[in-house]
């Protein structure tokens, strides 16, 4: 079977499974957050955290229980750090240095899993699964919550009551996250993923000499990684190391599980509204881009001219055999088209017009489907956008799922769409002019430019990804990559929370002959047109002088 073949089938696979999981996962999430009841484990976890699940917030209250209970968190993994040296099952493995600590304990708080450290030689298994992976799944649960709280916004009407902060964040834990992640976690063991608490062992090498490994809750740490669109990898290699992602079946598993709640999302965005055809508008919208994309990307990677590329059948550098161009192509598009950031090749080693796709697939915002959560609420903002540009092209007064785009809600999106650009050329501008962090760049030219923009791209879309060959291991980048994570996460939630309010408020518009119908085909590929304008525009300049410029050259 020739490579090429192989990827498609891959693609094809993937897309099957996908659509099988569609339906029943998305009228799954709508019911667990429109239900009133609330399971035996849930009332132990209120009674124990004092908080009342059927007290209704408006959106100032909703955005202080995000903000309050990310900050418990964050504060919680940064002491767990400082004081690993001090805890059980450290593995010998000192603390954590206050700026790397610092970093890491913003990265997984923001749902982002930026690693600036080597997993297996830096981070004990408390750490690992008592604050790490807990991260993991309590960040991809806000994110949901807060896409939650922007549909409620566009479903209800005369109210500025958003639901429960507090219920939306332990029901998304309990009743969806950790039940697909229980069976996620088994197929990776079945399929020879590591699950121990083992210590360091010598290993003997193929070629002599001796290396050290260490054990780990590896598969279920994988599974949330992944289901939760996070990408921190328990090893440095992340998911091309053969202990997180051991064969090509756990490769497709585990590109399934980033994907399938940021698609069935837009089933629950559908139900919750009341009408199934918006959310398959958005769903058209999000895969029209994912399919594009990934097929770009195995152009690119496969048929890459040159007399080496020709002879391993495309650009194989920086990729695992076990999973081959298709299978690796299949998962950087993916994972930077979603906020997740986990890797199983070496993005850097793409292509120079393949390291572009990855970095414009973030660019975009990570919403085609994006993270979970994140990538949902981030396509409805775009609509808004998009509603509007339709409605000044006919001089109507904008609407969308029979609310009115005023200037308020207009405002509230610019102000959504302007924050990420805005760090990210800031600090990559400012990483460039001065001259300290240039001596963690390993490569000059367009390239070292590309290191530094992916990596600032990755960090304020909360994507985690890197392009490797950037030693950010420093004060300057563990703080400012920090500051663009949270800024990048938090900053843009205050606008969605404060935009479904603001929704809630208002009272429905009937629907007119002069409506612009938003579940038609016409209506997504204005959205798609809106996005590649709007991020062509913001980022053109800056991929002109990185990816643009060294695919042109080689």
């Amino acid at each position: 079977m020739s490579p090429v073949l192989a990827g498609v089938l891959q693609l094809l696979a993937l897309i099957a499974a996908l659509a099988l999981a569609y339906r029943p996962l998305g009228d799954h999430m709508a019911r667990v957050y429109s239900s009133d009841k609330h399971l035996r484990v849930e009332k132990w976890i209120y009674k124990g955290i004092g908080a009342n699940p059927n007290t209704e917030m408006r959106w100032p209250a909703y955005l202080r229980g995000v903000l309050a209970f990310s900050l418990a968190g964050m504060l919680f993994l940064y002491l767990l750090q400082r004081l690993q040296g001090s805890l059980p099952g450290s593995l010998g493995f000192r603390a954590i240095d206050p700026d790397q600590a610092f970093n890491t304990a913003a990265s997984f708080v923001a749902n982002t899993n930026w690693q600036s450290y080597y997993g297996e030689q830096a981070m004990g298994h408390v750490v690992q699964t008592g604050g790490l992976a807990v991260q993991n799944f309590v960040s991809a649960a806000v994110g949901i919550a807060v896409a939650v709280a922007l549909v409620r916004g566009f479903a209800r009407s005369r109210t500025g009551e958003l639901g429960n902060f507090w219920a939306d964040l332990v029901r998304g834990v309990v009743r969806v996250l950790i039940p697909i992640s229980v069976v996620g976690a088994l197929v990776l063991v079945a399929c020879g993923a590591l699950q121990n608490f083992s210590g360091i062992h010598e290993v003997g090498q193929f070629m002599g000499g001796e290396q050290q490994w260490n054990g780990g809750a590896v598969a279920s740490q994988e599974a949330i990684k992944e289901l939760g669109t996070n990408g921190g990898g328990y090893f440095n290699a992340n998911s091309a190391h053969p202990f997180e992602n051991p064969n090509p079946i756990s490769n497709l598993f585990e590109i399934f599980l980033i994907l399938v709640i940021p698609f069935a999302l837009t089933r629950t965005f559908g139900r919750m509204v009341g009408s199934i055809r918006q959310g398959y508008a958005i769903l058209a919208t999000m895969a029209t881009i994912w399919v594009g994309f990934t097929a770009l990307m195995m152009w690119t990677e496969f048929h890459h001219g040159g007399p080496a590329f020709d002879l391993a059948g495309g650009a194989m550098e920086g990729k695992e055999t076990r999973f081959g161009i298709g299978g690796s192509a299949l998962f950087a598009t993916s994972t930077t088209l979603t906020s997740t950031g986990a890797v199983n090749s070496f993005h850097s080693s793409y292509t120079g017009f393949g390291g572009g796709i990855t970095m414009l697939g973030m660019q975009l915002g990570e919403i085609a489907p994006g993270g979970v959560g994140s990538g949902l609420y981030g396509m409805l903002i775009m609509a808004i956008i998009a509603v509007f540009i339709a409605g000044l092209m006919v001089g109507r007064t904008p609407e969308y799922l029979g609310k009115k785009i005023g200037t308020r809600e207009i405002k509230l999106a610019a102000c959504y769409i302007l924050v990420t650009p805005a760090l990210v050329l800031g600090f990559t501008g400012a990483s460039m002019a001065l001259s300290t962090p240039k001596d963690s760049l390993l490569n000059t030219g367009a390239h070292g430019f590309s290191e530094v923009l992916y990596a600032f791209t990755s960090g304020a879309n909360n994507n985690g990804s890197a392009f490797a060959g950037l030693s950010a291991d420093t004060p300057w980048f563990n703080t400012t990559i920090g500051l663009a994570m949270l800024l990048g996460r938090f900053l843009p939630m205050v606008f969605v929370l404060a935009l479904a309010g603001s929704l809630a408020a208002q009272k429905p518009v009937p629907a007119t002959v002069g409506t612009l119908r938003t579940e038609k085909p016409l209506f997504s590929g204005l959205l798609v047109g809106t996005l590649m304008i709007i991020t062509g525009l913001t980022y053109f300049p800056a991929l002109a002088l990185g990816p643009l410029a060294e695919g042109l050259a080689s």
